[in-house]
């Protein structure tokens, strides 16, 4: 796989459901179609919300890493 280009990183270390969620939407929204958004969480619930997400907003989650409990996705604005 190529490497992904990052245009804005977004941090919700620390944060409980609902918040991931609510501010990556927000995140999204103020990015350019094709620009790549990385999510850092620490809540596992994020493992099914931010996929599920990705598949009703019709957005790309390219990848997702975890190491040491810190989840990492990176999503691409499709529209």
């Amino acid at each position: 796989m190529d490497e992904i280009k990052i245009t804005t990183t977004l941090d919700t270390s620390g944060k409980c459901c609902p918040m991931p969620m609510v501010e990556t939407n927000k995140a999204i929204k103020n990015l350019a179609v094709g620009d790549v958004l990385e999510i850092i969480a620490t809540d596992v619930g994020t493992r099914k919300d931010i996929p599920s997400w990705c598949e009703r907003m019709g957005q790309t989650l390219l990848s997702t890493t975890e190491r040491d409990k810190v989840l990492r996705y990176y999503v691409r604005k499709e529209r």
